[in-house]
């Protein structure tokens, strides 16, 4: 089955991506895969002050990828697999790609700001070559349903 991962946040342009692998997920008979990454804490506090502040930005990481998910079978029937993982945006992604050869293709949104598109899309933008899989770069205000041409 082809898999779509998605990187997920609170953006507009990871809303546009994950639309645009939902559906291109509905044309091939598909999945989707939504990795919701937690940025490793760039402080020290005391071990118990620290802890609480990751849990916490951990617990706000899942309980957006599952509000994602569940708006994403609403508008499509698709019931993603979803993955929160802490620490290092570009190494969790490429580290997931290396064990998960059933994706398909790494689908990304572009910011619409002026300037970089974004870390990670600058990140595996330059390094599509080296990956096992096709990225898709979505700007962060696409929908297909807007264009001449399907996903």
């Amino acid at each position: 089955m082809r898999t779509f991962l998605v990187i997920t946040d609170e953006t507009e342009e990871a809303r546009s991506a994950l639309r645009y692998a939902a559906r291109r997920a509905v044309q091939v008979d598909g999945a989707v895969h939504i990795l919701a990454l937690v940025r490793q804490q760039n402080f020290n506090a005391f071990g118990t002050v620290q802890a609480t502040i990751e849990q916490e930005a951990r617990d706000r990481a899942e309980m957006l990828a599952h509000g994602v998910a569940g708006n994403l079978l609403v508008e499509s029937g698709i019931m993603p697999t979803i993955s929160v993982k802490t620490g290092d945006g570009d190494r969790i992604v490429s580290e997931y790609l290396e064990h998960h050869p059933e994706v398909a293709a790494l689908v990304l949104g572009a910011a619409k700001a002026r300037g970089a598109p974004g870390p990670l899309v600058t990140h595996f933008a330059a390094h599509a070559g080296e990956l096992p899989c096709p990225v898709y770069i979505v700007p962060s205000e696409y929908d297909e349903r807007d264009s001449d041409h399907e996903a």
